[in-house]
């Protein structure tokens, strides 16, 4: 790449956190640039989310550990069944696509350069570890009899309660955390309390926060008012997370009732789903949720993790515990039955590359398809569902939307 070229990219991922490869259908992600683009007073902290892969004593020169198990590395079985023998179809035709994205990645040497000081940042983090031992469990909390009573309260610019609410004037400034249409319709960040926990919400940005049984209240009243990109990020059945107790999962079959038709804009929606490599799951999601949805797939996206020196966060061809996550892209139509709205435009087969956050914590990837495929959908209504964490111009729906939000998780700007 010539030196301008190359220049001119890396002056690019400053600004807006998104690296792209042209030739190999592929981006790098830098989720925190990302993120930080909805902040005014404070910022995403690298450390935070970045603490996973960037381990104090890795110094970036450590080579990637073989997953063992029985002293054996885990390779694919000799005698596959008919299911596997499928997903290692799938696995070989995303191959090819991966690793001419992961050359072009390693080939990029300025953006390789940053890598292993994206979380170098100097706020003191007074030896917090991540996620906080005493965080507040949404889930739980949600399901008691009082949870339709809990409020959360708004501060000042400069930290504190209003004037209004410290007179007793409640309606600007307090709200129910639960069941209810949260916003920050304003073009600065606020911050925010709940339960002698600090939380920051970002400029222009709203949550509802419930359960599955509660996501109806999220359908408009008239489609010209439903969304036009809905992510999606279930928490699909899933063995290590249940056993990690790190979110609680749901029977795939629950997902069939998500309301993702009466959820279309009438001019229809672009439909973003984050799926595992089970074979099962693939299976289910194409012969029975997009149908049942009403959603035509149009597109296959990767998610490649990587570390901060550039290999990938596991063996490309481990059967198990694979170095990627795939993202299945639909249509769901609306009244309009001719408007495609650009999505006809997204490629197949295009790669994310970037350093995972936490555990379930996925890249933007909504901001870069408005950013690189479908900018004509930032007119439109964006919603995440079984969202963890919020953007400016998108609402978060699930039962815990706040957990990314929680101050922890930020520093101020000076």
């Amino acid at each position: 790449m010539a030196g301008g070229e190359s220049d001119r990219r890396l002056s690019d991922f400053t600004e807006t956190g998104i690296y792209h490869f042209d030739d190999a259908g592929a981006f790098f992600v830098d989720s925190v640039r990302v993120l930080n683009r909805f902040y005014t007073r404070f910022r995403v902290s690298p450390s935070a989310y970045y603490s996973r892969f960037f381990p104090a004593a890795d110094n970036g020169n450590n080579p990637p550990r073989k997953r063992k198990r029985g002293g054996k590395e885990i390779n694919t079985p000799q005698n596959l069944n008919s299911r596997e023998k499928i997903a290692e179809q799938r696995h070989q035709e995303a191959r090819r696509v991966l690793l001419k994205a992961h050359e072009a990645f390693l080939g990029a040497g300025q953006l390789l350069q940053v890598l292993p000081h994206l979380r170098n940042d100097t706020e003191e983090r007074n030896g917090e570890s991540f996620p906080r031992k005493n965080e507040i469990n949404f889930v739980e909390l949600g399901s008691v009899w009082q949870a339709p009573f809990y409020e959360i309260s708004f501060k000042d610019e400069d930290g504190n309660r209003s004037a209004e609410t410290a007179a007793g004037d409640e309606s600007r400034r307090v709200a129910r955390v639960f069941g209810n249409f949260v916003a920050n319709e304003g073009s600065d960040d606020i911050e925010a309390e709940f339960l002698g926990h600090e939380y920051i919400l970002p400029k222009e940005s709203c949550f509802y926060m419930s359960d599955l049984r509660q996501i109806h209240n999220l359908i408009p009243a008239e489609s010209d008012n439903g969304f036009n990109l809905i992510v999606i990020d279930p928490p699909w059945e899933n063995s290590s997370a249940h056993q990690k107790q790190i979110y609680q999962t749901l029977p795939n079959r629950y997902f069939l009732s998500l309301p993702i038709k009466q959820l279309t804009h009438t001019d229809g929606a672009l439909i973003v789903l984050w799926v595992t490599n089970r074979e099962k799951l693939r299976s289910f999601v194409e012969n029975e949720l997009f149908p049942k949805w009403g959603v035509e797939r149009i597109a296959t996206f990767y998610w490649l993790k990587v570390k901060p020196h550039g290999s990938m966060i596991s063996e490309l061809d481990l059967f198990h515990h694979k170095p990627y996550e795939c993202l299945l892209l639909g249509f769901s139509r609306g009244k309009e039955m001719n408007s495609e709205m650009g999505v006809d435009r997204i490629p197949d087969n295009q790669v994310v590359v970037s350093i995972p956050g936490s555990y379930s914590r996925k890249p933007p990837i909504g901001e870069v398809l408005l950013d690189y495929y479908v900018p004509e959908l930032r007119r439109g209504r964006r919603v995440e569902l079984f969202g963890r964490e919020m953007m400016g111009g998108w609402t978060s729906w699930g039962n815990e939307p706040l957990h990314f939000q929680d101050s922890i998780y930020f520093v101020r700007k000076t």
